[in-house]
């Protein structure tokens, strides 16, 4: 956008660079002196330690990725394809926030249908634009469009709802996505262009400014309205790299955090199966309730098991 409005040529490094700074400037600034308007946690019943989080900001992703599309569109390359994906996140965005800031808190099956509606939007929106061959290490393989499509939904669907379960504990899903953004960026950086990759980065730092207040003990909470966006970009990202598969190791900590609990709520609100009846969920529970673990290290943990497995999805990339 930049280029275009100053009609010039503008080196790639520098737009994402000014889009970072202006980013993380911002978001420094409205997230020190916050909006008034923002929602108070009400505490969470069923949570571990969940007490502790009520009367703390909440719906601060409101912020968050408001100022990362923002920064996004003002600098980095845009295209009617990127302005739909943007749209779409926004959405997804404020159904959380409405969700954080209703006074009872929706349905499953609300959100789930939300969910729904804007998975199959984005995918097709991906669909119209892009190839559906897959580049399976050093293979192209090509995926009926329909077929892609099917499972598209489904990653979108799970990458939601699974970074949404694990924002549990101060500075986990914070964490654990940055780190999912920068990997993302280096290790498929000739497989996306450089709004995509400069986005990765957009969004790593507008999350690094909400950790700052964030951080364990926190005063603020990004609510649904954070977890649910970053877990539709990281679909997309996902799709984006040529590398879709890629989420099952890069989004491993995700999946078996909040997947879990997914998987036990089906099971036991649809085939009535005591399912990992000794085992609460999400995992981060798990280890500190059951384990006594102490949120930080819980959180440090989870943050070095998705280094790890970052750069195995490297090394494996490199190797075969």
């Amino acid at each position: 956008m930049l280029s275009m409005f100053l009609g010039t040529a503008i080196p790639e490094g520098v737009l994402v660079l000014a889009s970072v700074i202006f980013c993380l400037t911002l978001s420094f600034l409205i997230l020190k002196n916050p909006p008034d308007f923002l929602p108070r946690d009400h505490g969470r019943a069923f949570a571990v330690n969940g007490e502790l989080s009520k009367g703390k900001l909440r719906g601060v992703g409101l912020i968050m990725i408001s100022v990362f599309l923002l920064s996004v569109l003002l600098f980095l390359p845009v295209s009617i394809e990127l302005l739909i994906y943007s749209v779409i996140i926004f959405l997804m965005m404020l159904s959380g926030y409405l969700d954080d800031a209703a006074k009872n808190p929706w349905s499953d099956y609300k959100k789930g249908a939300i969910d729904l509606v804007l998975s199959i939007l984005m995918v097709v929106t991906f669909l119209c634009n892009n190839s559906t061959e897959i580049i399976f290490f050093d293979r192209s393989v090509y995926i009926h469009p329909v077929l892609y499509g099917i499972l598209g939904v489904i990653l979108i669907w799970v990458s939601v709802n699974v970074t949404n379960c694990s924002d549990g504990v101060d500075g986990l899903c914070g964490g654990v996505t940055v780190v999912m953004l920068i990997a993302y960026a280096i290790i498929f950086r000739n497989n996306m262009d450089i709004t995509y990759k400069g986005s990765c980065f957009v969004f790593a730092v507008a999350i690094l400014a909400y950790l700052r207040y964030n951080w364990h003990p926190s005063t603020m909470l990004m609510g649904d309205a954070g977890s649910r966006a970053i877990g539709i970009f990281l679909a997309l990202i996902a799709m984006k790299s040529g590398h879709p598969y890629s989420f099952l190791l890069m989004g491993l900590v995700f999946i078996l955090d909040g997947g879990t609990g997914l998987v036990k709520v089906f099971v036991m609100r649809f085939l009535k199966i005591p399912f990992l009846k000794n085992i609460r969920c999400p995992l981060h529970d798990q280890m500190r309730k059951n384990m006594g673990w102490k949120d930080v290290p819980v959180v440090l943990f989870m943050i070095g098991a998705q280094t790890f497995l970052c750069i195995v999805e490297g090394l494996l990339l490199i190797l075969l």
